[in-house]
């Protein structure tokens, strides 16, 4: 399904960030925001493993890379909402403050977030991607061949 026609997508895309994004960093946005939001957990924090797949070239045939372990969440806001979360690793309290966050951007409390939270971790972590793509590209070497001129 096009990104563009997916009515998900922009959940998708905050929910991706929540899950990749360093839990100190989550967890000093969401405390900067002082936002007050009652709510009670559904799903206390499991950890456990789900199966990494790959693609040989990205267009190979799939094929089973190994296991990631996972922390899942879900919580329920007062008004209804439900939020929930899946980070990377066994981080519990990562896993409820990124499904309190789903479910606050589900809320009229969502721009708040957006510019609170999830703008500035965004930022955050281009920044740590660009000088880590920075730091690869000092150590590229291009290889070429010279025309000697012998046959």
């Amino acid at each position: 399904m096009n990104v563009m026609t997916d009515p998900n997508a922009a959940r998708k895309n905050w929910l991706g960030l929540l899950a990749k994004a360093p839990a100190s960093d989550l967890a000093q946005y969401l405390e900067a925001l002082d936002l007050q939001a009652p709510h009670q957990i559904l799903r206390a924090p499991e950890i456990g493993g789900v199966m990494v797949r790959g693609r040989a070239g990205a267009i190979g045939e799939a094929f089973n890379l190994g296991e990631m372990t996972v922390t899942r969440a879900s919580v329920k806001l007062d008004d209804g909402t439900v939020g929930h979360g899946y980070v990377q690793g066994r981080d519990k309290a990562h896993a409820l403050q990124a499904a309190l966050i789903d479910a606050l951007m589900q809320t009229d409390a969502a721009e708040r977030v957006r510019e609170g939270v999830l703008t500035p971790l965004n930022a955050s972590m281009s920044k740590k991607k660009a000088t880590r793509a920075a730091k690869a590209a000092a150590t590229k070497v291009d290889f070429f061949t010279m025309v000697r001129g012998e046959d």
